[in-house]
């Protein structure tokens, strides 16, 4: 898709300017010469840049931008704002109002599209989806030759007519190949891939280098300078594709890291000095490198704009407050890794630069030369830099991953293991539990039953005091067995075993185990109070067991009071009620109710309060079992309350 470009400018002058290098781009264009024209525009979209004027005869662009913003869809669009206003208040206006980009004039028109089709790629343009190759030659005829060659191969063809033109539009375009001419005017073939070495983002790059030289010195100097392969223009172009395919199969991998601006990409350096002969020059100069100057005259002004807008290299006058100046910049986070180089009149100022911060000096005596050629090896060292950082942070993170993966696979396993080892306890539960049912009930019963005969027996052969109470004793013990021997059963059974899970009418179940209860103690009054219409989503079986064990042991601590009240709600409807069963009986001390789930805990006297000890840890298991929490509350004579949750299971 051809991306458009709305410019908006009263001097016709600058609209064609514009409007020839976006298309010598690949950019189609909407021309407007007034703001009622590019108001109309606005209306009519299907522009996705729009480079507005700030001073129109009949508008300002700023507010044109403040309207564009404004309308529906718009507030993403890419606006850079072009101007003759160069104060730095004028510029920060633009930019608060939502400009991307703001330009003085006089301006580069490759800044312009180059910055224009940057903003452009960070928001949605798509990736190439054939390879790239950049074509740069000095010659028309032989760029189309190359891409009538390049382009039934599957290749996605790009050219540049200059080697300055071709490291920008390298910078720009990401390419995946490039093919450059040995001799050019300007910079040569050799060059250009010299400079694309040095640029962290280029520097991988596939380089073949053409020319029509066909000497031994030619080749070894071109492949010195960094070229991948070497191809005579007298070869048959056969050769091209085939060294092309080459290169590309063989390039290095890239790591999936953030993308880097480019060395050669659009560039924003900020000249801070009040000295304006002196700003004219190194803007003139920084201006035919490709970059946008943006000046400050003091270190208020650069912070505010570096606040805004950040720039690739600080150029910083020494006077009398660049010291502080320099102190203050780099003492922000972000901005204060700008690299910053300062100059001056003085030959011995660079210890006392560097120790203010400055990552450069360079002595105005040296020329607008040097300071560039020092501006763009800072750009360098800082471009590497943060690719390094990249990389290892893309390292980290795929060892972090790596790590994770091992994690999770360990604990896979060892959850495995626990797993088969539960299983395993399962087993030898249940044969235990066979055990105990058959082992240790047969025994029990033939002492029980020995001891009862013997007691019937007793008018043919009387029996002394003695020997009944030891009997009795005998009986009785072996009675506490058997009931501790079926407790541990439940207990197993509520620990095990597959949960059958579903709704059913719990005010119910709650009548049918207060008719049991009452059952067994047919002579004493309880008074009951059942919420109606209960529900629970759970295992009936294992529901009816926490039932039991909470509505007997209200009944056994409330036999000492006069009048029992044993009351079993809930919390009404919804999607996770909670349940209880409270009593008006024995209670228990304060601070203790952790103590009553542990097995065989007692708080009170067995001889007052017979029992087992495990019912209430029988409660504990099948609640866990269903995913719920209980908890008890109680003071000592006062009664108590059991609560509990029985979550719904989550369905799948």
């Amino acid at each position: 898709m051809t991306p458009t470009v709305l410019i908006v400018d009263d001097s016709l002058t600058v609209r064609m300017d514009l409007h020839e290098a976006f298309e010598a781009d690949g950019f189609s264009t909407m021309l407007c010469a007034t703001g009622a024209e590019a108001r109309a525009a606005f209306q009519t979209g299907g522009f996705e840049v729009a480079v507005l004027d700030v001073l129109l005869p009949d508008a300002d662009g700023v507010e044109l931008l403040r309207e564009l913003r404004a309308l529906p869809g718009r507030e993403e669009t890419v606006t850079v704002l072009l101007s003759s206003e160069a104060e730095v208040a004028d510029r920060l206006d633009g930019l608060r109002t939502g400009a991307d980009e703001y330009v003085g004039k006089p301006y580069d028109s490759g800044y312009v599209v180059a910055r224009s089709r940057q903003l452009l790629d960070e928001d949605d343009t798509p990736a190439e989806p054939r390879p790239t190759v950049l074509v740069i030659d000095d010659s028309l005829t032989f760029r189309e030759r190359l891409r009538q060659l390049l382009e039934p191969e599957g290749y996605a063809v790009i050219t540049a007519a200059s080697g300055e033109e071709g490291l920008r539009t390298a910078a720009d375009r990401r390419p995946q190949a490039v093919i450059v001419d040995g001799v050019m005017p300007g910079i040569d073939g050799a060059t250009v891939i010299r400079r694309m070495r040095l640029d962290p983002t280029l520097r991988d790059t596939p380089c073949l280098l053409m020319t029509a030289a066909d000497d031994y010195a030619t080749e070894v100097q071109m492949l010195e300078a960094g070229a991948d392969a070497f191809v005579r223009k007298q070869q048959d172009l056969a050769v091209v594709l085939a060294k092309l395919a080459a290169v590309l199969r063989t390039s290095a991998e890239q790591l999936p890291i953030e993308v880097i601006g480019s060395l050669h990409g659009p560039g924003k350096v900020l000249v801070v000095t009040a000295d304006q002969r002196r700003l004219d020059v190194w803007c003139d100069t920084l201006r035919a490198d490709g970059y946008d100057v943006v000046a400050a005259a003091d270190g208020a002004e650069a912070l505010d704009l570096l606040a805004t807008q950040p720039a690739d290299c600080i150029v910083l006058h020494l006077d009398r407050d660049a010291r502080a100046t320099c102190a203050r910049i780099k003492e922000v986070p972000q901005i204060g890794n700008t690299p910053l180089v300062m100059t001056g009149d003085q030959d011995d100022a660079l210890l006392e630069s560097l120790a203010a911060g400055a990552d450069d000096y360079v002595r105005s005596a040296d020329g607008a030369d040097t300071l560039r050629a020092h501006v763009r090896a800072q750009i360098r060292r800082k471009q590497s830099l943060d690719e390094s950082r990249r990389i290892r942070e893309e390292l980290m993170r795929r060892e972090l991953d790596a790590a994770g993966e091992r994690a999770a696979r360990q604990l896979a396993e060892t959850r495995a293991a626990l797993v088969e080892e539960l299983e395993w306890r399962n087993r030898e539960l249940e044969a235990f539990s066979g055990s105990v049912s058959h082992d240790l009930r047969g025994p029990l019963q033939v002492i029980s039953s020995y001891a009862e005969t013997m007691l019937d027996d007793e008018e043919d052969e009387p029996l002394s005091a003695e020997v009944r109470h030891r009997i009795e004793r005998i009986q009785a013990a072996a009675a506490r067995m058997a009931d501790l021997v079926e407790s541990l059963l439940i207990l197993s059974r509520a620990s095990r075993g597959e949960l059958r899970r579903r709704r059913f009418d719990l005010t119910e179940t709650v009548w049918q185990v207060i008719r049991e209860v009452e059952a067994r103690e047919p002579g004493r009054e309880i008074k009951f109070q059942v919420d109606e219409t209960m529900t629970a989503d759970g295992d009936e079986g294992l529901v009816r067991v926490i039932l039991e064990n909470l509505i007997n042991n209200a009944a056994k601590f409330t036999r000492k009071v006069e009048k029992p009240v044993i009351e079993v709600g809930w919390s009404g409807p919804g999607d996770e009620p909670r349940y209880h069963v409270r009593d008006n009986g024995a209670g228990f001390p304060s601070g203790k109710a952790g103590a009553l789930f542990r097995p065989f805990a007692r708080l009170h006297s067995a001889d007052d309060f017979p029992g087992t000890g495990i019912g209430l840890t029988t409660v504990h298991r099948a609640v866990e079992r269903h995913g719920g929490e209980i908890h008890a509350e109680g003071e000592d004579g006062r009664g108590a309350t059991f609560w509990f949750t029985l979550p719904p299971a989550r369905r799948t």
